[in-house]
C-alpha cells in the first residue's frame, strides 16, 4: 500500500499543547468496528462501553531523561540515547557532521564516551559510556532533559506530566500515550465495576515514533524495541477469553507487544492492512500523526476508511491531537 493512503491534513491549532486535567476529562472517540459507527464521550465514561470480566492491558513503561546536552571538539551536541545494547547504548546525535567514529563525547558533569560507530543508514550511533546500564539512567535522571515531542512546546508542565500514572519500568524515549487519560481514581473506579488490569512493558523507542519516509509502506524497516509480556500476563488473557471477556490493548505499543511472537526480548513487528489479531479484542488509542506506523496498526485494526472517517470526524469536532490530545477506544 501506498505510504500516503495514509495521509491526513490536521490544523495545527488542534495540536495538544499540554494535557487536560484532569487527565480523564479528554474527549473519547467510541468507535464500533463492527458497525462502523461512532459515539462521542469523555474518557471518565469509559466504563459505559467496558463490561466486567473484560481486562485492560497497560504498558508499564517508564520514559527517562534521554535527551543529553554533550560537547565534542568544543562544539555543542546533543546526544539521544535509545536504548542499551549488551554493555553500549545504541543513540541518535546531532549536528550529524560532528558525530563520527573514534571520537570522545563530553558531559557537563565530567563524564565522557566514545562513539564506537554509526549507521549510516538510519543515523544511529552506538556509544560505550563504559557504565552499566542501570548507572546510565540513573545519572541521565540528573542531567538529561524529558524527551517531549518536537510539535509540543516545552514547560515544566509538559516535562512533568509526559509519563503515564502506572509507570514503573524503566526505558522509553517517548511515553505510551494512550495510558495518559487514566488516573489513579478512575483505574480504582473501573476495578470495582469488575474491569480487570493486567501489564506488559515496551520500551518506545526509534520504532514507535520513527516516520515512514518510502513510498510503500511494505518498503519500511522498523527498529527494534524491547519488550516483555509476563506468564501472569498471558494466564490473564487465557482467562478472559475462557469466561467471556475482551482483552483490551491500551496504546499501540502494547498491542505489539501481545501481537509478537516472543515474550521478551526485541520486537520489529510492523502491523499492516491484512493481519490478523490474536491477542486483542479492543484498542484504547490516541490520534497519531499522519503516514504514521501508529495509524497504519489502528486502521489495520478497524478498517482504514473507518479510521480516516472518524479521524475527519475528529477534526469537525475540535478533538486535540497527538502525545496530549484526546482518545479513542475501537471495540
Amino acid at each position: 500500500m501506498n505510504t500516503s493512503d495514509f495521509d491526513y491534513k490536521l490544523p495545527p491549532e488542534q495540536i495538544a499543547q499540554s494535557p487536560i486535567e484532569p487527565r480523564d476529562h479528554s474527549k473519547l472517540l467510541v468507535l464500533d468496528k463492527a458497525n462502523k459507527t461512532w459515539n462521542h464521550q469523555h474518557f471518565y465514561n469509559i466504563d459505559r462501553f467496558l463490561r466486567p470480566g473484560d481486562l485492560l492491558v497497560i504498558n508499564e513503561s517508564k520514559v527517562f531523561k534521554a535527551r543529553l546536552s554533550a560537547n565534542i571538539n568544543n562544539t555543542t551536541v546533543e546526544i539521544f540515547l535509545l536504548r542499551p545494547e549488551d554493555d553500549l547504548w545504541i543513540a541518535l546525535g546531532k549536528p550529524g557532521k560532528k558525530i563520527k567514529p573514534n571520537t570522545e563525547i563530553h558531559f557537563q558533569d565530567g563524564l565522557s564516551a566514545t562513539i564506537i560507530k554509526k549507521n549510516d543508514q538510519d543515523g544511529t550511533i552506538l556509544i560505550d559510556f563504559k557504565v552499566p546500564a542501570n548507572e546510565i539512567f540513573s545519572w541521565t535522571d540528573k542531567i538529561g532533559s524529558v524527551p517531549t515531542p518536537p510539535y509540543v512546546v516545552a514547560s515544566e508542565q509538559n516535562d512533568a506530566a509526559y509519563q503515564t500514572v502506572y509507570a514503573k519500568q524503566i526505558g522509553s524515549v517517548a511515553a505510551p500515550t494512550a495510558g495518559f487519560h487514566f488516573t489513579p481514581e478512575l483505574i480504582q473506579k473501573l476495578k470495582k465495576q469488575g474491569i480487570n488490569f493486567t501489564n506488559i512493558t515496551l520500551h518506545v523507542g526509534l520504532g514507535t515514533f520513527r516516520p515512514m519516509k518510502n513510498e510503500l509502506i511494505e518498503q519500511h524497516v522498523m527498529h527494534k524495541e524491547w519488550i516483555n509480556v509476563p506468564d501472569k500476563t498471558i494466564h490473564d488473557i487465557k482467562q478472559t477469553r475462557a469466561h467471556g471477556g475482551r482483552v483490551i490493548a491500551v496504546g499501540t505499543t502494547t498491542v505489539r507487544a501481545l501481537e509478537s511472537k516472543i515474550q521478551q526480548g526485541l520486537t520489529d513487528i510492523f502491523i499492516t492492512p491484512g493481519y490478523t489479531f490474536k491477542n486483542i479484542d479492543g484498542l484504547i488509542t490516541n490520534f497519531h500523526l499522519p503516514k504514521s506506523t501508529l495509524l497504519v496498526l489502528v486502521s489495520s485494526f478497524a478498517g482504514r476508511d473507518f479510521i480516516l472517517n472518524a479521524y475527519a470526524e475528529a477534526i469537525k469536532e475540535k478533538y486535540r491531537f497527538y502525545s496530549f490530545g484526546d482518545a479513542m477506544l475501537i471495540i
